[in-house]
């Protein structure tokens, strides 16, 4: 069965170019001009994966993302968000929030349809593993419900940063580099910046260490890239 794409934006033409590229490539999509449309919605069917623009009519794009990550079961739905909003402040309060990719308006269809094949692959890939429980000292994560608690306590995470950290996890004691990153949990069509994987790792330091800025979890080798910590050294 074809995977759906919802389309969120309030200018008719680009959820129309949108739709007629998806659909060229073997996906369903639905079209949404606002974001309070996408949410009554999702409460109905939910999508493979959301288009989701930043600068709508309120509630806009971040908020919406908002919205959708504290809830159970649209949490694990990747969003790629429009953006022309250029500047990298805005782009980590839109990783905070909750996306997942960003693409800057004008941007390139052929583009667009490889962050979404991109997205989807790691999305898919994720569900068919075995349900399984990872524990490290007094993290647990649940792969089958995707839940994350750092002792017992329940900790949100957006799906980049649960697929960064069960990527980590399941190579303890292993250094992968900024690049090995990219290509395991934003697939190998992802053109973004490196940087990218810094500004998750941060995220993600202040939701599961006790200190961020002593990390005991994931640790940084300079110039290299990152590690998850073994288990003789938390003793």
């Amino acid at each position: 069965m074809a995977e759906l794409i919802y389309i969120v934006d309030d200018e008719p033409s680009i959820r129309r170019l949108i739709s007629v590229a998806l659909k060229d490539e073997g996906y369903m999509t639905e079209e949404y001009s606002d974001g309070s449309s996408l949410l009554a919605a999702i409460r109905y069917r939910k999508p493979d994966g959301i288009i989701l623009d930043w600068m709508m009519p309120p509630p806009d794009g971040i908020e919406v993302c908002k919205r959708l990550r504290q809830d159970y079961e649209t949490r694990p739905i990747p969003i790629l968000m429009l953006t022309a909003r250029g500047d990298e402040t805005d782009k980590i309060l839109g990783l905070e929030m909750g996306a997942d990719d960003f693409i800057s308006k004008p941007f390139s269809v052929k583009e667009l349809i490889a962050r979404v094949h991109a997205l989807l692959r790691r999305k898919d890939y994720l569900t068919a593993k075995t349900p399984e429980i990872l524990k490290f000292g007094g993290l647990k994560v649940d792969l089958a419900s995707r839940r994350v608690t750092t002792d017992g306590r329940f900790v949100e995470l957006t799906l980049k940063e649960f697929d960064l950290l069960t990527t980590l996890m399941n190579n303890r004691g292993r250094v992968l580099t900024r690049e090995q990153l990219l290509d395991k949990v934003w697939g190998i069509g992802y053109y973004g910046d490196a940087r990218t994987v810094d500004v998750h790792i941060r995220y993600l330091r202040q939701k599961i260490e006790s200190d961020a800025d002593k990390p005991v979890y994931i640790q940084t080798l300079r110039g290299v890239g990152y590690r998850f910590a073994i288990e003789d050294e938390m003793k």
